[in-house]
């Protein structure tokens, strides 16, 4: 299993095209479907409620916490030893806070800033055991048209995270994006970015489902849309906006589908970026 996937039972709810089950205490091997987009997140717990399931207990079968961060990137979170300072994390797309719990646990001193656009998604975080509002600020904000700078300083945050955000919205919006939270970021602070790669699985697929918008970028049969990045276009995108390529890399991973007996090849990007003022 990996990040993005899960395991799924087997009802269908009517207003959603996701599958769960109500009544078995645990997922059942059934098969895997992807899951990204703002959108998806609100039916799914919209769809929860209105059939009276208990959402936090399905929410630890539906997103699973990213503990690959510390793996991948630990030295950015973890306390500078010559500053005295508190470092401070903004999270973009913070969902459950499936990437939030796992740092603050890891790094008892890092403060987080975690934003998304769906109330549920930061209901669902407000609601965590670990929440705790010393350590973690979340509220609402579409970084696509709200100002960051209404809810965090200028120039304040060390580290930005965009964990499978930035390809949910159309390519047209993403230097907006890319300026809002620049704002927000130190002169010397880091974006760190992992998400869908040009050539993955679900790409060939909806190209074939003749599904595309515009280059790079498609929608799915659920109506949520997902873009595809090239490691130029990123690294062209974020210079354009004021940061320094420091690492990007590409990586493919097959995964077996033993209910439908395919394989698939998932590509994903992931890629560090650093402010240039």
């Amino acid at each position: 299993m990996t990040h993005g996937f899960v395991r799924w039972p087997f009802k269908l709810l009517a207003n959603t095209r996701i599958w769960l089950s109500t009544t078995r205490k645990t997922p059942p091997s059934f098969g895997t479907i992807s899951i990204s987009a703002i959108k998806t997140r609100s039916l799914l717990l919209f769809s929860l409620k209105k059939n009276n399931c208990k959402a936090n207990t399905f929410m630890f079968w539906f997103f699973k916490d990213r503990h690959y961060l510390e793996k991948d990137w630990g030295q950015y979170f973890s306390d500078d030893a010559n500053s005295a300072n508190v470092k401070v994390l903004l999270e973009v797309g913070c969902g459950a806070g499936n990437t939030i719990f796992p740092l603050i646990a890891a790094y008892p001193e890092l403060y987080v800033q975690a934003c998304d656009i769906s109330p549920h998604a930061i209901a669902l975080v407000k609601s965590h055991a670990e929440f705790k509002e010393d350590r973690v600020n979340a509220f609402l904000c579409d970084v696509t048209v709200d100002n960051l700078l209404e809810r965090i300083n200028p120039s304040s945050v060390d580290v930005i995270t965009l964990i499978f955000m930035l390809s949910a919205v159309s390519p047209h919006k993403m230097p907006s994006i890319l300026q809002n939270i620049k704002r927000v970021l130190k002169p010397d602070g880091y974006v760190l970015l992992r998400d869908y790669a040009i050539g993955d699985f679900a790409q060939v697929k909806l190209e074939n489902k003749n599904q595309m918008i515009s280059e790079g970028f498609y929608v799915r049969g659920d109506g949520t849309c997902s873009f595809y990045f090239s490691e130029d276009f990123l690294s062209t995108l974020f210079f354009q906006a004021g940061f320094n390529t420091v690492d990007i890399s590409t990586y493919c991973k097959q995964i077996k589908n033993s209910h439908k007996n395919i394989t698939m090849d998932r590509r994903w990007v992931r890629a560090v970026f650093k402010n240039l003022e």
